[in-house]
C-alpha cells in the first residue's frame, strides 16, 4: 500500500479520529432533534389548523416512508460521492425544510414539507457511517458508532421536550424558526473541519475501484449475515415504533398520566437508558470481537434476549414503578443491540458497498417498522379485550416475542458470518 492509501488510523492522531465523531454527534442529535419536533406540536396543529387524528397521523408518517423508500438511492450515492459534502449538503437541506415547516398553512404544505425533510435526512446515515467506518478500524469501530448513536436519544428526548416547551410559550412554529437555522449554521461549520478519507482507508489492502451497481448488490445480498441482520433489525425497529408512537398514549390512558407528563415519561426512561449503556455496549463489543468471531452480533444477541422481557412487562404490569422499572430495563437493552446495528453489518460487507448497505438497512427497518404502530393500533380496536387500553397492552407486550424473533436472526447471522469468519481480527 503506497502513501496514498495509507491508512487514516497510521496518519491521524486520536484526537482526530474522536473529533470526527463528535462533529458528527452534534449533525446527527439534529437529524433526531428536527424530526422529533413535529410530534411534540401536532395537538397545536390540530387546535390552530383544525386537522383530523387521521390527517395528523398522515403529517407523520410522510417523513417515515419517504425515509425508507429513498433510503437505497442515497446509499449509492454515498458509495460513489464524497461522504463529507453529502453530509454537509444534507444537513442544509433538512435544516431548510425544518425552518420552512414554520411557514405552512394547511394540510398539502404539512405533508409536503415533512416528506421533503425525510428526503434530505434518508443521505444522512449511510454517509455518515461509512465515513466513521474510514476512521475507525473494528477495534474501535462499535465504541465510535454506537457513541455516534447515543446522539439519536439525545436529540429524540431534548428535540421533543424543548420543541414542546417553546411550543407552549411562544407559539407551534417557534421551535422550527430556532432548530432550522442552527442546523444550517452547525453544517457551515462542519464544512471546515470535516475531512473525507480513502474508502476503506482504516482496513489494509483496500481495492479503490468502486464497484458497479450490480456489483454492489452481489456484495450485499449474496451475504447471508447481512440479510438476516437486516431482518433482525426490522424486527427491533417495529418494536421500537411501538414505543415511540404509543408510548405516551398508553401511559396517559393507563396510568392516568397528564398528557404532558405522559409524552416526557415515555421518552426519557427509554432514551436515557439507551444513551447510558449504548456506549458501553461498544466497549464490549470491541473487546469481543478481539476474541472471537461475531462479538459485537453477541452484545446485541443479550440486549434483545433480556429486553424482550422488560417489553412484555410494559405492556401488562397495572403498577407504576414496574412499568418505569421496565421502561428503563427495555431502554438499557435497546442500547446494546443498537450499539451494533451497523459496525456488526460492516464487518460482512467491505467499504466499497457500505454506504449502500447502511441504505438498504435503512429502508428495511424503517419501512417494515412502521407497520409496529398500525399493529397496535388494529389490535387495539380489534382485539378480544372489552376496553381499547386491555387491547393496546397485549399488543406491546407481544413486542417481546417480536424481539426474541429478532435475537433467533441474531443467531443464525453469528453462525453464518463464524462459517466465513473463524477469527475477527481488528485492523
Amino acid at each position: 500500500m503506497n502513501a496514498d492509501t495509507r491508512s487514516v488510523n497510521a496518519t491521524l492522531p486520536a484526537s482526530s479520529k474522536w473529533g470526527v465523531v463528535l462533529m458528527l454527534w452534534c449533525v446527527c442529535f439534529f437529524n433526531y432533534a428536527d424530526r422529533q419536533a413535529i410530534s411534540s406540536v401536532l395537538p397545536l396543529l390540530s387546535k390552530n389548523f383544525g386537522f383530523d387524528d387521521l390527517q395528523l397521523g398522515l403529517i407523520g408518517s410522510a417523513f417515515a416512508w419517504i425515509y425508507a423508500g429513498a433510503a437505497p438511492f442515497a446509499g449509492l450515492i454515498a458509495d460513489r460521492i464524497a461522504r463529507k459534502n453529502i453530509i454537509i449538503a444534507a444537513c442544509v437541506i433538512w435544516s431548510f425544510f425544518t425552518l420552512a415547516t414554520a411557514w405552512c398553512s394547511n394540510f398539502s404544505s404539512f405533508v409536503s414539507v415533512r416528506a421533503l425533510t425525510g428526503l434530505a435526512e434518508t443521505f444522512y446515515f449511510p454517509a455518515a457511517m461509512a465515513l466513521l467506518s474510514d476512521f475507525h478500524a473494528p477495534a474501535t469501530r462499535s465504541r465510535a458508532m454506537s457513541l455516534h448513536q447515543s446522539a439519536v436519544y439525545a436529540g429524540t428526548i431534548l428535540g421533543s421536550w424543548l420543541a414542546a416547551v417553546l411550543a407552549e410559550k411562544s407559539g407551534w412554529n417557534f421551535p422550527f424558526l430556532l432548530f432550522g437555522p442552527i442546523g444550517i449554521l452547525l453544517a457551515v461549520f462542519i464544512s471546515r473541519f470535516l475531512r473525507e478519507p480513502k474508502r476503506g482507508a482504516a482496513e489494509p489492502a483496500v481495492v479503490q475501484t468502486p464497484l458497479s451497481l450490480s456489483e454492489t448488490l452481489k456484495v450485499i445480498l449474496r451475504s447471508r449475515t447481512a440479510v438476516l441482520l437486516m431482518a433482525a433489525f426490522l424486527c427491533a425497529n417495529f418494536v421500537a415504533f411501538i414505543f415511540l408512537t404509543w408510548t405516551p398514549a398508553f401511559l396517559f390512558d393507563k396510568f392516568h398520566y397528564s398528557l404532558g407528563a405522559a409524552g416526557l415519561t415515555g421518552a426519557i426512561f427509554i432514551n436515557l437508558a439507551s444513551a447510558v449503556s449504548v456506549p458501553l455496549a461498544g466497549l464490549l463489543a470491541d473487546k469481543w470481537v478481539r476474541r472471537f468471531s461475531g462479538g459485537r452480533m453477541l452484545v446485541q444477541l443479550l440486549g434483545l434476549l433480556v429486553g424482550a422481557t422488560f417489553v412484555f412487562l410494559v405492556g401488562k404490569t397495572a403498577s407504576i414503578r414496574i412499568l418505569i422499572l421496565a421502561m428503563t430495563g427495555f431502554g438499557l437493552c435497546k442500547g446494546f443491540y443498537d450499539s451494533g446495528i451497523f459496525a456488526s453489518l460492516y464487518d460482512t460487507i467491505e467499504p466499497r458497498a457500505r454506504g449502500t448497505a447502511a441504505g438498504l438497512m435503512n429502508t428495511v427497518g424503517w419501512g417494515g417498522g412502521a407497520l409496529g404502530p398500525i399493529f397496535v393500533g388494529a389490535a387495539a380496536k380489534y382485539g378480544r379485550k372489552p376496553t381499547a387500553i386491555e387491547n393496546m397492552g397485549d399488543a406491546i407486550a407481544f413486542g417481546g416475542v417480536i424481539y426474541l424473533v429478532a435475537a433467533g436472526l441474531i443467531v443464525f447471522a453469528m453462525l453464518y458470518f463464524a462459517r466465513q469468519h473463524p477469527l475477527t481480527e481488528p485492523g
